[in-house]
């Protein structure tokens, strides 16, 4: 059966311990990042990925992105070609970092790619849980595949069969350029950047600003 908790805005020890919890026995949990709500499982349990494709209705040739709790962490799932000061700028942050991944991550996540993206939300609850986990999540938003993004957990109510945890913390935010989520970045490649998906307009124009006129990457295009 389907757990439904309120995220507490001050403690939420209890929250965190049990979507910890879940998420090793191979669960499926919802809970609210810095741009829209998502779900997630442990990236490195194959069983437990597929069932979050299965959740989503989501085909399985599209990557999903993985979670971390600190900056510090990426290098250990990605290969980092760039600066730890320009990652500092960008993360935490509504950003999804695009890079090679590396031999540590699960190879049945995303096995057609080489690439994988990776995010740091804004968002304590979030980063904690990866965090506790010891390893990467799984993340993808919360919602039937090609449809609209969350921003509550009553929008995704058509999921809730399917889950076995949704942590509530209220609206996130307002407005159809909201539910765009992170700006997708494509950091592969040293030197340059390559935009995969915009986000809202403020992510996009900050990310732009900072590679740009800050480290003097240029745009690839092709």
């Amino acid at each position: 059966m389907t757990k439904l908790m309120k995220l507490s805005p001050c403690d939420f020890v209890g929250e965190l311990l049990l979507a910890v919890n879940i998420l090793r026995r191979g669960g499926v949990v919802a809970f609210p990042t810095d741009t829209v709500y998502g779900i997630a499982t442990l990236a490195q349990d194959t069983r437990a990925v597929n069932k979050l494709y299965n959740v989503k209705g989501r085909d399985f040739v599209k990557p999903v992105a993985i979670c971390v709790g600190q900056v510090a962490d990426i290098s250990k799932w990605a290969k980092i070609t760039v600066s730890r000061k320009l990652l500092d700028d960008l993360l935490p942050g509504p950003v999804t970092i695009v890079l090679e991944r590396t031999p540590l991550l699960n190879p049945q996540l995303n096995p057609k790619s080489a690439l994988v993206g990776v995010r740091v939300p804004d968002d304590m609850f979030a980063r904690q849980l990866a965090q506790e986990c010891g390893e990467p999540l799984a993340l993808t938003s919360a919602n039937l595949s090609n449809e609209a993004s969350s921003n509550s957990v009553e929008e995704f109510q058509c999921l809730w069969p399917k889950l076995d945890l949704i942590i509530d913390g209220g609206p996130i935010s307002v407005g159809e350029d909201s539910r765009q989520g992170s700006t997708v970045i494509d950091l592969s490649h040293e030197g340059f950047f390559k935009i995969i998906r915009n986000g809202t307009d403020r992510s996009y124009r900050s990310t732009v600003e900072v590679l740009v006129e800050k480290y003097s990457l240029q745009e690839l295009v092709k």
